[in-house]
Order: C-alpha cells, then structure tokens, then sequence
C-alpha cells in the first residue's frame, strides 16, 4: 500500500492476525463498503458518496473560481486550510513525459469544458511546485488564457516559521520574485 512502509505493515499485518474474527471482519466490510459507494464526482473528479461531492453538491461555494489539482487528496489539503471557498477540478495527475503521462492521460478536456459551460472568472492553478507541476500549471495556463479566463497560481516560497539559511535556492528566489508590499 502507498505510504505504508515494511515496518507499519508489519505492524498492521500482526494487528490483524491478532484481532478476533468480528473485528477482521468489520474491517473487511469497510474495505468494501467504500469501494461499493464511493466513486469519482461527474463534474470534478473529487470522491464522491452521492451523485456529486459535497463541494460541488454545496450551493455556499463560489462557483466563478475553480481550483485545478492533481489529485483528490489535493483536495483535502486545501480544504483543510478554510482559505478558498471555489469550486475544484481533479486532473487525476500531472504531466510526466518520463512517466508516459501526457496531457491526454489527465482530464485536461473536461476542465475545458467546464470552462465553456460554467461561469468560471478565475483558474487557480494548484499542482505541486516541482517539474511535472510546474509543466501542467504552464501548459493548462496556455490553454485557458486565450478563453478570458483569469489564471492564477499558488504562492510559493518559505514556510511559516523556516529559516532562510535551510531554504534552497529555488525557493528563496520565488520568494524574493513573490514578494509582497505590506
């Protein structure tokens, strides 16, 4: 399993042989409820329980802003900050020429077409800042300008509470050019 190493298998493995036969079993039963009932959102690609996800389900979200990720657990994270309040659109991962993943492998048409049917004033590009990130926030940005539709992407630069002797050149120098008048 993804994120799980040797040791934390292990662990889990023991943990399972372990628990009684109704525990092993409830835990079975997830497994599968959740592959039964949850699915891609239509619109958006996000996890879904009901014929939408809940993001786009809610009439509280402004639907003129669409924030464009990788993957749902994209979602999650920028969720988790109460900072954006728009709609999402689930790329299902980024370009990746070394991966053989290229744009028609992503759901690049259904944003587009999202963008022709929905009232969408702002794009906001959030794919990881690395090479493949960086790639498919450029590549859709060409895309979307010539439509008028306003494209933005995530700030990047030093972490709250990081010192600049331990940031990488890279980081640094974005954040010098992002700089902000106070």
């Amino acid at each position: 399993m993804p994120g799980i190493g040797p040791k934390s298998a292990q662990r889990i493995a023991y943990w399972i042989l372990n628990s009684d036969w109704e525990t092993a079993m409830r835990l079975s039963d997830a497994i599968v409820g959740v592959k039964d009932t949850v699915h891609f959102c239509p619109r958006c690609f996000n996890y879904a329980q009901g014929e939408l996800c809940d993001i786009c389900a809610s009439r509280r979200r402004d639907e003129s802003k669409i924030c464009v990720v990788a993957e749902p657990r994209d979602v999650s994270a920028i969720e988790r900050t109460a900072a954006y309040a728009g709609l999402y659109h689930v790329l299902g991962g980024v370009i990746s020429p070394l991966d053989g993943v290229g744009p028609d492998d992503l759901r690049v048409a259904e944003l587009l077409a999202r963008l022709a049917d929905e009232p969408v004033a702002e794009v906001v590009l959030a794919t990881n800042p690395n090479i493949e990130g960086e790639t498919t926030a450029a590549y859709l940005a060409r895309l979307i300008k010539p439509l008028g539709i306003e494209v933005t992407r995530l700030a990047s630069g030093l972490p709250v509470g990081g010192d600049l002797e331990f940031a990488d050149e890279v980081t640094l120098g974005r954040s010098i050019e992002q700089r902000r008048t106070l």
